[in-house]
């Protein structure tokens, strides 16, 4: 039977018609527009359709394919993923930085995100704000899992407004369900000013960030790279982060930008000068690393990660041991024979930690304190070690701040702490006391006292004054205080103290030789008592260890004391951080 239907008929109507006729005649029914030939649905007595879709049993999805609703998402989501205007996007080339979407890309590879939360936010806004200049979403990185947010700088110069504050508010939220680490991809000229009612000062708005990442910290790792300037709002968040790095000549981080400065101080100051990678690393200390380009923060994260656990509730990963660079059996000729000459410390760490796995923090701030990661026959570890070549090891005010930052971080995540100590102790003098060396050297002091981790302290060299407390002596309760051979603790060194109790009986010999002859044997007696040997045998510290054996001795040691239970006070909190 055949069926004529008008023009304006659907497919759908035809097929439904047909399928309806046939059976109440009990016929085979095929429908056509007026004036046509081919058939528009055709419908057999038996049930069988020649074009109707197929039910959902008969259904083959090799003849399936996405609906012009599916293509129209698609172009949506193409157009929201090419970021803002090509101007500013072709800008990016010329400032050394990468389009933000090219940049997960080299992070995490075409598979890498898992997923993405947030980018149709204010598609619906008058002005075109793809994703509202802020990207956000879970990863896996290195086989790591972790959240991710990353600014667009084409839009709007990676500014923030609602949209975005919400996205990261929730990124970060999830965080804390999760347990998880953080990555923060920054490139933010800070809030959206024309656009700040309904983000800036509300409960659930910028501010929350900052709470955020309080509550976040010492729970997950939270890591920072800065692509390019962050101002205002936008640069607390790398100072939270428990690790931040710069790139090189592209990084800037200041509370307001130079026009602002210049407004408000009248100071006319360039933003590296102001705030640049090279600033912060050497005088703020707010930068912990400097990577060259984009690919070289990336390798600098990757290697951050190995040691650094999921959460505060899991241990540091360990992996496959290796051999030192450099033989251990060379420690003692490092180490010379009087307490004055400088040397480089990081050629004893060298001689103990497995080769190419030291991570340095902050090098160049505060540098007579070496902070660094790094792996014992596999084993992450957080080092804190006097460097002798510089400022003769002593502890001035920036390096007992950075030193205390790094032990209060490396406790948080469970990672065992190493203090290779050879200082003269906290610095004296008219400046470092208007810097607050009793402030920072108190910080350093609490820091190590509340460190939960298993702890090895190895004197060196020189271990005087307060110095022996700040690098975890033994009435920091270590798990080990070893010294090498070389070693020597004191209230103060030879000099010092025979000028502080001798003083007037030298005055007295006139002699000049005998003076001088006088003054050395002094010195001698003092060294005598203060050497590790006497320590060793009023049982002060625990052992003097040959130094070829330094690296063996530390792998034992901390070994064993794996599973150690070491336990704070009952209290809310301490008030010296």
């Amino acid at each position: 039977m055949k069926i004529r239907v008008q023009e304006d008929t659907s497919e759908e109507a035809a097929n439904a018609i047909a399928r309806a006729l046939a059976q109440h005649f009990e016929d085979s029914i095929e429908v056509y527009h007026h004036g046509s030939e081919t058939p528009l649905a055709t419908y057999s007595s038996t049930g069988e359709s020649a074009n109707e879709p197929e039910t959902d049993s008969t259904r083959s999805d090799d003849t399936l394919g996405p609906t012009e609703r599916e293509q129209r998402l698609w172009e949506e989501i193409e157009e929201i993923e090419d970021g803002g205007p090509k101007k500013y996007r072709d800008r990016l080339d010329e400032q050394g930085k990468l389009f933000v979407r090219d940049r997960l890309d080299l992070w995490f590879g075409d598979d890498g995100i898992t997923f993405e939360d947030g980018k149709f936010a204010e598609f619906d806004a008058e002005e075109r704000l793809p994703a509202d200049g802020l990207l956000t979403g879970a990863a896996e990185f290195e086989g790591r899992d972790l959240h991710f947010m990353a600014n667009d700088f084409t839009v709007k110069a990676g500014s923030m407004a609602e949209k975005g504050v919400e996205k990261f508010l929730r990124m970060q939220h999830r965080a804390l369900k999760t347990g998880r680490p953080v990555l923060y991809l920054m490139d933010s000229s800070g809030g959206r000013i024309d656009q700040q009612t309904g983000f800036f000062a509300n409960r659930e708005g910028i501010g929350k960030f900052y709470y955020n990442h309080s509550m976040l910290s010492g729970r997950v790792p939270q890591i920072c790279v800065l692509y390019g300037p962050c101002i205002a709002g936008a640069a607390y968040t790398p100072v939270f982060a428990d690790f931040t790095i710069m790139v090189r000549d592209v990084s800037a981080m200041a509370i307001a930008s130079p026009r602002m400065v210049e407004m408000v101080t009248g100071e006319k100051i360039d933003m590296q000068d102001l705030g640049g990678a090279e600033m912060h690393a050497t005088h703020s200390g707010s930068a912990d690393l400097i990577a060259e380009d984009e690919e070289h923060a990336r390798e600098l994260v990757a290697k951050l990660l190995t040691y650094l656990p999921k959460n505060s509730d899991h241990k540091p990963p360990k992996k496959d041991g290796t051999a030192p660079a450099n033989s251990p059996e060379g420690i003692d000729s490092i180490v010379p024979e009087t307490p004055n000459k400088g040397y480089d410390m990081h050629e004893i760490i060298e001689r103990v930690v497995d080769a190419g796995s030291v991570l340095e923090l902050r090098p160049e701030y505060g540098s007579e304190i070496i902070t660094a990661f790094a792996h014992i026959d596999g084993r992450p570890v957080a080092i804190v070690a006097s460097q002798p070549a510089k400022r003769a090891g002593a502890i001035f005010p920036d390096a007992a701040e950075k030193a205390a930052q790094f032990i209060w971080t490396a406790d948080a995540y469970n990672i065992p702490l190493l203090y290779l100590c050879d200082t003269p102790g906290f610095m004296a003098g008219s400046q470092v006391e208007k810097e607050g060396i009793l402030e920072q050297g108190k910080r350093m002091i609490y820091a190590t006292s509340s460190a939960t981790v298993p702890t090895q302290s190895v004197v060196v060299r020189k271990a005087y004054g307060a110095g022996i407390y700040a690098m975890a002596g033994p009435a920091y309760q270590p798990e080990s205080t070893i010294a090498l051979p070389s070693g020597e603790i004191a209230i103060m060194g030879p000099e010092a103290a025979i000028n502080a109790v001798y003083a007037n009986k030298l005055d007295e010999i006139d002699d000049p030789e005998k003076r001088k002859q006088r003054e050395q044997e002094l010195r001698e007696e003092y060294r005598e008592d203060i050497d590790v040997h006497r320590m060793a045998s009023e049982v002060v510290i625990d052992e003097i260890v040959p130094p070829s054996t330094l690296r063996e001795e530390l792998v034992g040691r901390f070994e064993f004391y794996e599973t150690v239970d070491k336990e704070l006070p009952d209290k809310k909190h301490g008030t010296v951080l």
